[in-house]
C-alpha cells in the first residue's frame, strides 16, 4: 500500500514539473487555447479545427535582469468557470450582460501568475505579479503570429503623441513593417474564416499597448515609455521630449491589463461583443443613481451660428440660453459649453460675455444640464478648486480635451479625473483621448469618449467618408462608446461635398446621419448641428427627440465590415432600427421577428428618390407592422434608413 501511494505521489509530481502545455476551451468548445511553457511562454488559439493565432510569445521584462516568461517554472495550476448575468449601471448595448467563460491560472516560481480566459466570442490573458515592493517594468513582449496573411484595417499612427483619431488603411499583415505604428483595437479578416479584433482593457497605472508590423504575418506590441522631460505649448499641448528607459513603475503585487482577442464568426458578432467591458474592473461608485445618460446640444461644431434671433450670436449668455431653450423644447438632457467660455489658462476666469450664475440658474429652471469643456492641463493645475466651483454652479459634467497620450502618467490622470469627478457627481466625456480601455466600468460616470475620427472632421477633412463611418462600428466601437458627434443637417453626395469650418456639411445622406443615432453607441450622444437648422427640420427632430442614448437590447440584422449595417435596438417596449451604407447604393432585407406579439406603429425615415443627387432628400412614412412583417429597404449612395417602432394599444 505504501509503495502505491509513493508511486502516485511521484506521478503527480512528475506530471506537474514536466507539464509544458496547458489547454483551455471555451464553454461552447469551439475556441481552444494552448499555453506552452517550455523555455518561454507562448500561446496559440484555435477555432474549431483551424489554427487562429499561431504560437505567440509573451513576456514581461523587469529591471535588475528579471524576465517573467524566460525559463518559466509552473508550480500550480488553477481552473475556474463562470456563468452569470450582470446588470450594468449604464446600458450601452443591453440591460443584462451575460458573462460565460472558462479560466486557467498558472502560478510560476518567479513570483508571477498568468491568467487565460476563453469565452465563446474570444480569449483574454493578463499577467499578475507577487513581489513585495515596487517594481519597474522595462518592457512587455507580445509577438503575435498568425497562420495566414490576414487583411487588416490598420489604425495608422505617426507617433505616441496621438488622440487615436485614426483613419483605417486597408492593407495586409504582409505589407506592414516595423516602421508601421498602429493603435488599438486592430481588426483583421481573412476569407472563409472568422474576423478577429485585438484590444486591451482594465488599463490602470500602466501605459497603453500599441503595435508595430513585423515579418512573417506578425504584429509586435510596443509601449510609450514613461515621460522624462516634457514641454508645454500654449495651454493644452504637452509634448514628451525625452523618455525614461522603462514603461512603468508600479506596485509589485498587482494585476496588469487584459489583452483580448475578440473572435467573430459573423461581422455582426463584433457589434455585440462585450469583452472590453466584461474584463474591466467593477464599479466602485457606491451610489451611481445620479449618473444620467442623455443627448446634448453642441455648440462648437456649428460655430454658434444660430440665426433668426434678435441678439448677436456667439459665446455669450443669450446664445447659451437659446441652446437651453432648444434642449428643453425637444427633450434633450444637456447642452455643452465648448471652447470659449473661460479665458484659456484659467478655469475660474469666465469671459465677460457670460454670466455663469444667471446661465446655470436658467438651465436648472428649464430642467437642462450644462456640461463644460476644459483643457486637461488647466484642469490638472486647478483640479480641486475648479471641480468644486463646477459643483457649486450645478454643472452636470465635464468634457476634458487634448490629452493626446496614453503613457503611464496620462493613464493615471484619466483615473484621477474620473475619481475626483465622481466625488462631485460630475459626468465625464474624454476628448483628445486614447481608445476606451475599461475605465467606464470602474467609473460609470465616464459615459463616452472620443478616440475616434468623428463628425468634427467634416469641418476640414475629405476623408470622413461613409466607408469610414461603416468601419468604425466594427473596430473602434468594439472597445467602447464613441463620441462621434452625429446629426448634420447639411448633407452632400460625394460630388457636392467640401469641408467648410464654420458652416460644415456631412458626406452622405440625411438618413445616413439619422442612422448613426441607432448604430453608434454613446450614452452622451451629441446633436452637432445648429439649433436654428434643427428647428427648420421638425420631422427629423421628432426622431432625434425620441431616440434614446442607452439600450436594453441590441440585435444585428445585417452587417458587413466597411460596407453596410442594420441594427435593431430596444428601450422599454419601443424598438429602433438604423441602417447605413457606404458609397454603394444597396437593397437590404430583414424581418421583425424580434418584436413581441401585437401590432406596432412604425415611423420610418428613408432616403428620398433623389437622395443620390441631393443628399438632404428623405421621406417620412408611417406603417403598421407586427412580428411577421418583412421589409426590403433601399439605400442611396452614402445612404441610411431609420425607424421608430411603437406598440399600438
Amino acid at each position: 500500500m505504501r509503495k502505491l501511494i509513493c508511486f502516485l505521489s511521484m506521478f503527480i509530481l512528475i506530471t506537474t514539473v514536466n507539464a509544458k502545455d496547458y489547454q483551455l476551451k471555451s464553454p461552447n468548445q469551439k475556441i481552444n487555447i494552448t499555453v506552452h511553457t517550455n523555455g518561454e511562454i507562448k500561446f496559440s488559439v484555435g477555432h474549431e479545427q483551424n489554427l487562429f493565432v499561431a504560437p505567440t510569445v509573451i513576456a514581461m521584462e523587469l529591471k535588475r535582469g528579471l524576465s517573467l516568461g524566460v525559463n518559466p517554472v509552473v508550480i500550480k495550476k488553477y481552473t475556474n468557470s463562470v456563468s452569470r448575468e450582470i446588470r450594468p449601471e449604464v446600458r450601452e448595448k443591453n440591460e443584462i450582460v451575460i458573462e460565460n467563460y472558462n479560466e486557467i491560472k498558472l502560478s510560476f516560481k518567479q513570483n508571477f501568475d498568468l491568467v487565460f480566459r476563453a469565452y465563446d466570442n474570444g480569449i483574454a490573458y493578463r499577467f499578475e505579479t507577487r513581489f513585495p515592493a515596487e517594481i519597474t517594468v522595462k518592457s512587455e513582449t507580445g509577438k503575435y503570429h498568425f497562420p495566414d496573411n490576414k487583411l487588416v484595417y490598420w489604425p495608422k499612427e505617426k507617433s505616441f503623441h496621438s488622440n487615436n483619431q485614426v483613419y483605417y488603411d486597408f492593407t495586409s499583415l504582409g505589407e506592414l513593417s516595423s516602421k508601421d505604428l498602429g493603435s488599438l483595437p486592430v481588426l483583421m479578416t481573412s476569407e472563409n474564416a472568422p474576423s478577429i479584433l485585438i484590444g486591451e482593457t482594465d488599463l490602470e497605472d500602466y501605459p497603453g499597448m500599441w503595435f508595430n508590423g513585423a515579418e512573417g504575418n506578425s504584429l509586435v506590441s510596443t509601449f510609450p515609455a514613461y515621460p522624462d522631460k516634457t514641454e508645454q505649448i500654449k495651454d493644452r499641448d504637452v509634448f514628451v521630449r525625452t523618455r525614461m528607459n522603462y514603461i512603468a513603475k508600479t506596485e509589485g503585487t498587482r494585476t496588469f491589463p487584459w489583452r483580448y482577442v475578440a473572435i467573430a464568426e459573423n461581422d455582426g458578432d463584433l457589434i455585440t461583443n462585450q469583452l472590453s467591458w466584461l474584463l474591466a474592473d467593477e464599479n466602485v461608485i457606491k451610489d451611481p443613481s445620479w449618473i444620467k445618460p442623455g443627448k446634448i446640444a453642441w455648440d462648437w461644431w456649428n460655430a454658434n451660428n444660430i440665426y433668426g434671433v434678435d441678439f448677436r450670436a456667439g459665446i455669450n449668455t443669450e446664445t447659451y440660453k437659446y441652446y437651453i431653450d432648444f434642449a428643453a423644447d425637444y427633450g434633450l438632457e444637456y447642452i455643452i459649453m465648448d471652447e470659449g467660455w473661460y479665458e484659456l489658462g484659467d478655469l475660474l476666469k469666465i469671459v465677460p460675455e457670460i454670466d455663469m450664475e444667471d446661465l446655470t440658474a436658467y438651465a436648472k429652471e428649464k430642467g437642462v444640464g450644462i456640461i463644460l469643456w476644459v483643457v486637461w492641463k488647466t484642469l490638472d493645475d486647478q483640479l480641486e478648486v475648479a471641480l468644486d466651483q463646477f459643483q457649486k454652479w450645478g454643472i452636470k459634467g465635464i468634457k476634458v480635451d487634448f490629452m493626446d497620450k496614453d503613457d503611464q502618467w496620462m493613464v493615471n490622470y484619466y483615473h484621477k479625473i474620473a475619481r475626483e469627478s465622481a466625488k462631485r457627481e460630475l459626468l465625464v466625456d474624454f476628448h483628445g483621448s486614447y481608445k476606451p480601455a475599461g475605465i467606464r466600468r470602474k467609473y460609470p460616470n465616464v459615459l463616452t469618449r472620443e478616440g475616434v475620427n468623428g463628425g468634427e472632421q467634416y469641418k476640414w477633412s475629405m476623408r470622413q467618408t461613409p466607408e469610414h463611418n461603416l468601419t468604425t462600428p466594427f473596430s473602434r466601437m468594439v472597445a467602447g462608446p464613441m463620441d462621434y458627434t452625429p446629426g448634420a443637417m447639411r448633407n452632400a453626395q460625394k460630388k457636392d461635398y467640401k469641408p467648410i469650418f464654420d458652416t460644415p456639411m456631412s458626406m452622405g445622406t440625411r438618413c445616413h446621419q439619422l442612422g448613426m443615432y441607432v448604430v453608434y453607441e454613446s450614452p452622451l450622444q451629441m446633436l452637432c448641428d445648429n439649433p436654428s437648422n434643427y428647428k427648420k427640420e421638425p420631422e427629423c427632430m421628432e426622431f432625434l427627440s425620441a431616440v434614446p442614448a442607452v439600450w436594453d437590447e441590441t440585435k444585428v440584422l445585417n452587417a458587413k465590415i466597411a460596407d453596410y449595417i442594420t441594427l435593431a435596438r430596444r428601450t422599454g417596449k419601443e424598438w429602433y432600427i438604423g441602417a447605413m451604407t457606404d458609397w454603394d447604393k444597396r437593397e437590404l432585407s430583414f424581418d421583425l421577428s424580434f418584436l413581441a406579439k401585437g401590432k406596432y406603429k412604425m415611423i420610418l425615415y428613408r432616403d428620398g428618390d433623389n437622395a443620390d443627387r441631393n443628399a438632404i432628400d428623405y421621406k417620412k412614412e408611417i406603417k403598421t407592422v407586427d412580428k411577421s412583417s418583412k421589409l426590403k429597404i433601399h439605400l442611396a449612395p452614402g445612404g441610411g434608413w431609420v425607424a421608430r417602432i411603437v406598440p399600438l394599444k
